[in-house]
């Protein structure tokens, strides 16, 4: 399931780069594949001047808070969850992850929609670049949590080293900002990459929340 997911993503992921590298150059670096491990560090809150539209028409990573949510159980605070990245693998210019949440309280809860992600200067640091693009492959539906459960929201990132440093203003990241569904405050997730610091190119790309882990 996870192959097909990922073919979804990279049709898409293709169709963004195709436009971005109309203005790079012709002679982009080798591709390196990032490094990801799973450390997950305390939460943090987002400005006091609250979450922006939508990852995909803001630079900002706190997901939009306007999308009404089907009856169910109530959203799965930020604090209810831990936060981790499945095994990576790569296609097309691209490395992709499952963003996987797990429920660590006593209490059932749900996850719908779009996580909001963005690479980070540090746990607790600034963003870096712009947020993750909304990638439609697969539409919002509720995913239901028990404790202890997992979901997974398939994360695109793409080769920095696709886009001509000019463009691009590559940087080191260590870390993701990822911010639950609904919520407005993040979790942090340490992956080694090269980032695109240009509000002009995004890299990143996810997809709705789906049940289960990552691969299954």
């Amino acid at each position: 399931m996870i192959r097909a997911r990922r073919r979804q993503l990279t049709a898409t992921g293709l169709l963004i780069a195709a436009g971005l590298l109309a203005g790079c150059s012709s002679s982009a670096g080798p591709s390196g594949r990032p490094t990801a491990t799973v450390t997950v560090t305390a939460t943090v809150t987002a400005p006091a001047s609250g979450p922006l539209s939508s990852p995909v028409s803001s630079p900002a990573a706190t997901p939009t808070s306007r999308v009404t949510t089907p009856a169910g159980p109530a959203g799965c605070a930020t604090t209810a969850l831990r936060a981790s990245l499945g095994p990576g693998g790569g296609a097309a210019g691209s490395t992709y992850y499952p963003i996987e949440f797990t429920n660590i309280s006593g209490s059932t809860c749900s996850l719908y929609g779009y996580p909001g992600v963005s690479f980070a200067t540090a746990a607790g640091g600034s963003q870096i670049g712009l947020a993750a693009t909304e990638d439609p492959a697969f539409p919002r539906s509720l995913v239901t949590l028990a404790p202890g459960a997992t979901a997974h929201a398939e994360l695109q990132v793409v080769n920095a080293q696709n886009f001509a440093a000019s463009t691009c203003h590559p940087v080191a990241a260590h870390w993701l900002n990822v911010y639950p569904p609904g919520q407005t405050s993040a979790l942090f997730v340490s992956l080694a990459a090269t980032a695109c610091a240009a509000t002009s190119v995004r890299i990143l790309g996810v997809q709705t929340v789906q049940p289960g882990q990552g691969g299954q």
